[in-house]
């Protein structure tokens, strides 16, 4: 309480007689608390975003894919080999420990038509462990069955973009679409996933058995892609490392051949992902801070300058007994409370920003208690540092030619 009387009381008082001043002085601090907070929620919410997008492709995904191939030494590109086969997906199943699920597949794009509308739409072919790999549920209706994929039946699980553009608000489950003009019944409408963390949209798909992909649709004998899942996260590098090691003895590959295939780890992409989000919050708040040194200068400017107005002030406090620690405490006081009362009004300045900027640009953000307890206690700080020279100037001013100052 006495510090309070002695100090605080003095120190509002002071910054009250000049409220413009004041107001002025902290709307450095305001922006610069506010641009932080605004700048480090949008990119920790564009982070998250981007996390959210590769979580969808597949819960701790591995994507097995053929390699390149030589021909007469000619190295041609990736994907190119024919050699990842129905058996190779069976034994990472039953030779991986760290892999849990596993589906093989292939893909198209063509044509799809149903009564009198038609869709260019991606058709996949695979088995019913794909949801499972891809964590991916069905909305309506059921997914097909393995002995679907045993006898190449003619059944189908579409996609939600699918479904607005063929059937729009009809029920789609026991409709019979046509692809490349073969008749196949919808079962199933798969539940929606959105954008992909590459800018591809997922829902946009049709699912049909392996099989019948094969056999009717594209006329291949081989795998494209292989997902896999491992039982964790933390397992994802060591069943790539038992994918790899299991694909290369049924390939037989010598040792110092390289891979006719790539095992690609979606935790991979995640941590690289979350390392870039990082890089990119850190670099905007860095930049925004920069707003807080210039009103910390702000700060500094307008003590400097109430100092020299309140010589006369100061010299009748020391004549009556006040140490240079009270005069010094009185005008560093003076200061952190600008730059406090700056930085909580920062604070509600920064949610508003980040609230316009997702409402107006659709960025999605996540607020940070630690980026607003840091924001506040620096401006705290901001006060402090640079409300140090001007209360040092003022406790060693000379009390006679303070007094004599006019």
């Amino acid at each position: 309480m006495e510090f309070s009387s002695s100090y605080l009381v003095p120190a509002l008082r002071a910054l009250a007689r000049n409220k413009m001043r004041s107001s002025l002085t902290m709307l450095g601090i305001i922006i610069g608390v506010g641009a932080v907070i605004a700048t480090v929620a949008i990119g920790q919410g564009a982070g998250a975003q981007m996390q959210n997008n590769i979580a969808s492709l597949g819960s701790n995904m591995l994507m097995i894919f053929p390699g390149s191939v030589n021909r007469g030494g000619l190295q041609v590109g990736m994907g190119q080999t024919k050699t990842l086969i129905s058996e190779d997906e069976k034994a990472i199943l039953r030779d991986c420990p760290s892999v849990v699920a596993v589906a093989g597949g292939v893909q198209t794009s063509t044509q799809l038509v149903w009564n009198i509308n038609n869709w260019f739409s991606q058709v996949t072919g695979t088995e019913p462990s794909y949801f499972k790999v891809r964590s991916w549920d069905i909305a309506e209706g059921a997914s097909f069955t393995q002995e679907d994929v045993e006898r190449a039946a003619n059944v189908a699980v579409i996609g939600e973009t699918t479904r607005r553009k063929l059937f729009g608000a009809v029920e789609p489950v026991g409709q019979t679409l046509r692809i490349k003009n073969l008749p196949f019944v919808v079962v199933g409408v798969l539940a929606a996933k959105g954008s992909s963390g590459f800018g591809q949209d997922q829902d946009d798909l049709v699912v049909v058995p392996v099989s019948t992909a094969q056999k009717k649709l594209i006329g291949v004998t081989w795998l494209q892609w292989i997902y896999a899942s491992a039982s964790s996260q933390e397992n994802s590098t060591r069943a790539g490392t038992e994918i790899t090691a299991l694909l290369r003895d049924r390939h037989r590959i010598q040792t110092d051949t390289d891979d006719d295939f790539s095992v690609r780890n979606m935790a991979e992409f995640a941590n690289t992902a979350k390392q870039i989000s990082s890089t990119i919050t850190l670099l905007l708040g860095s930049v925004a801070s920069v707003a807080l040194v210039v009103g910390g200068i702000g700060i500094m400017n307008i003590m400097l300058v109430s100092v020299t107005e309140r010589t006369r002030e100061i010299g009748i406090r020391i004549a009556i007994g006040a140490t240079e620690l009270d005069v010094q405490l009185q005008f560093l006081i003076e200061a952190v409370v600008l730059s406090v009362l700056g930085g909580l009004v920062g604070i509600v300045f920064g949610e508003f920003a980040s609230f316009l900027i997702d409402h107006i640009l659709e960025w999605k953000f996540t607020f940070s208690p630690l980026a607003i307890s840091v924001a506040v206690v620096f401006s705290a700080g901001i006060g402090i540092v640079f409300g140090f020279y001007p209360a040092r100037r003022a406790s060693r001013l000379n009390p006679i030619e303070a007094l004599r100052y006019e």
